[in-house]
């Protein structure tokens, strides 16, 4: 696995890069003494639920978000996000919100409704919007993470009083972890309501096996002996497989015995990873313990010492 002589490894992100800035992108252009050349390959389009969007606005608007106390509806007593897009849709209802100038943001959204997010992408895109509300769970990582540490805290915002539901702003391929974790039986009086709205629905994009199969053809033709694909989702896996010629175009599953040695493949997590053995019959040469830039990093890492 030696590093091409002429420049840095090529670490092929699947995946549209975050803005402003990318916490991926910040760590491989750094770690490992400047080892890496991260390339962002988008792999989802996403398109926006409209009635959706109407669906929410209308409840900020009509004060759903605001306690009885506060002379709101309570309809809604806090909100989850657990992706970008889903913060990317709230976005757009609350600068619409301020465009129409007909109320005022911090009133219909107040200072004491929790904002649960699953990680740091999704946390600075909610800071972005300079709301009042608390926004919680930025270092859960994962849905699973991020059900318990809701449980814990809504549970405490709510100790005595009928707890009002929580809002979940999701896509229309998700895990229902955060949902079942919350409603579950057998938590009795500590069970929390929790409504989906699919705001966003998503796609693989139609230009993305092309596209990726340039990148590291270029890459390999320019002399790179030794290119990193970071797989994010299911999506774009057997694009991205058949692109490398690793699948039997007769059965679509993994050839036996054959890899591209030039081209290691690293998951995000075990839901990836598991989806390509189960799906393809191909093993990632790595997946990340921690679903972060620093996992991703450290199996790497890993990953290379073995190698040695």
């Amino acid at each position: 696995m030696a590093e091409d002589s002429r420049g840095r490894i090529p670490i092929l992100m699947l995946k549209t890069k975050s803005v402003p800035t990318d916490t991926y992108e910040e760590l491989f252009l750094t770690c490992d003494g400047h080892r890496y050349a991260p390339v962002f390959v988008p792999v989802l389009e996403h398109r926006f639920r409209r009635d959706a969007l109407n669906e929410v606005q209308q409840s900020v608007t009509s004060r759903g978000f605001v306690p009885k106390s506060q002379e709101g509806l309570a309809k809604y007593g806090a909100l989850i996000f657990t992706s970008q897009r889903a913060v990317e849709a709230f976005t757009e209802i609350v600068e619409e919100v301020r465009r129409e100038g007909k109320y005022a943001v911090d009133d219909l959204l107040p200072e004491d409704l929790p904002l649960y997010v699953v990680g740091p992408a999704t946390a600075r895109g909610l800071r972005a919007l300079n709301l009042r509300c608390p926004i919680l769970g930025e270092e859960t990582g994962n849905g699973d993470a991020l059900a318990a540490y809701i449980l814990e805290h809504y549970n405490s915002v709510y100790p005595d009083a009928t707890k009002p539901p929580i809002l979940f702003l999701v896509g229309d391929k998700r895990r229902d972890i955060i949902p079942r974790t919350l409603q579950a039986e057998q938590l009795g009086s500590k069970t929390s309501r929790v409504d989906e709205v699919v705001i966003y629905e998503t796609g693989e994009m139609d230009s993305f096996k092309a596209e990726f199969s340039t990148i590291w053809r270029n890459n390999a033709d320019q002399g790179s002996k030794c290119q990193w694909v970071v797989v994010f989702s299911p999506t774009g896996c057997q694009a991205m497989l058949e692109s490398l010629s690793l699948l039997d175009a007769k059965n679509g599953k993994a050839k036996p015995g054959v890899r591209q040695r030039d081209v290691f493949v690293a998951t995000i997590g075990p839901t990836t990873r598991d989806y390509l053995i189960h799906e393809f019959g191909f093993t990632p040469d790595v997946c990340a313990e921690k679903p972060s830039p620093g996992g991703v990093a450290e199996a790497i890492r890993a990953f290379i010492e073995r190698q040695r």
